[in-house]
């Protein structure tokens, strides 16, 4: 949406702080974070995404690795049908954690 307006208000310095603060730590410009508090967007933030998502996908490259191996038949493992699955629902759910954060809903 094109930002046509202005809009002006008298804060206390201490709110404005703590506005800037909040914006900051939600990596947001100020004028997006006030808009969306406004407008009574949820605002995620989400500290360590990032870390956990290498990690799921470490893991889930070592699953494929063992499933590749096991197929060569290099080794014999349990089925890993069911380890595949809940990676996979947990991949689903952080990604919808990261979208709902990008949106702000």
């Amino acid at each position: 949406m094109k930002k046509d307006a202005t809009f002006s208000i008298r804060i206390a310095s201490e709110n404005l702080a703590a506005i800037k603060q909040n914006a900051k730590q939600a990596r947001m410009s100020q004028s997006e974070y006030v808009i969306r508090c406004c407008l009574g967007r949820q605002i995620v933030v989400m500290d360590g995404l990032k870390e956990v998502l290498q990690q799921q996908r470490a893991i889930g490259n070592n699953l494929n690795r063992l499933t590749v191996l096991a197929n060569m038949g290099r080794i014999t493992t349990v089925d890993l049908e069911r380890t595949a699955r809940e990676l996979a629902d947990i991949s689903a759910v952080l990604r919808g954690l990261q979208e709902q954060g990008r949106r702000g809903k």
